[in-house]
């Protein structure tokens, strides 16, 4: 059972980017990123943009700088490339640039992964922070680890976490 310690506001719609990051992928083969999208629709929120990166540390931090100029996107969600393999480079890309992260987000990622896939779970280098006022998290691309971080952690407290930063109203 999810606890709320405040009470939420009345249902606040948040536009939401959709970055996959993936060398093999592709719009017709991406099932995490088609499962990212219909979870926050069926949440009511909006996906302002879906983009397909390959897995280059100068395009990941590219698209992270134009996204965060975007003042009608409230929150990003990387998939993929938050693993140990030598093209595993989303981590390591994007932390750089979080203005601020969120620890417990990647702590509570390994967590209920750790329940549910045992100790393969610490190959994760899942991250949530804050970019340009836009909450980022930096999710693994397979569909088990993204049906969990986003119904577990990422919608129950999104809006929470955007009217933190001031960008929407109560």
């Amino acid at each position: 059972m999810t606890q709320h310690p405040h009470p939420d506001p009345a249902h606040i719609t948040l536009n939401c980017a959709i970055i996959t990051v993936s060398d093999t992928r592709s719009p017709e083969t991406d099932r995490s990123g088609q499962l990212i999208r219909q979870l926050l629709l069926e949440a009511g929120h909006e996906v302002g943009a879906y983009i397909i990166l390959k897995d280059e540390p100068a395009q990941i931090q590219t698209q992270l700088k134009a996204l965060g100029e975007r003042a009608d996107l409230d929150a990003l969600i990387f998939n993929g490339g938050t693993g140990i393999a030598p093209r595993d480079t989303t981590y390591d890309a994007l932390e750089s640039l979080l203005e601020k992260t969120l620890p417990g987000f990647g702590e509570l990622f390994r967590f209920l992964s750790y329940q549910e896939i045992g100790s393969r779970a610490i190959a994760s280098r899942a991250i949530a922070g804050v970019y340009h006022t836009k909450l980022v998290f930096s999710i693994p691309g397979s569909t088990g680890a993204v049906k969990l971080a986003v119904e577990q952690l990422i919608l129950p407290e999104l809006v929470h976490l955007v009217t933190q930063l001031g960008k929407k109203e109560c």
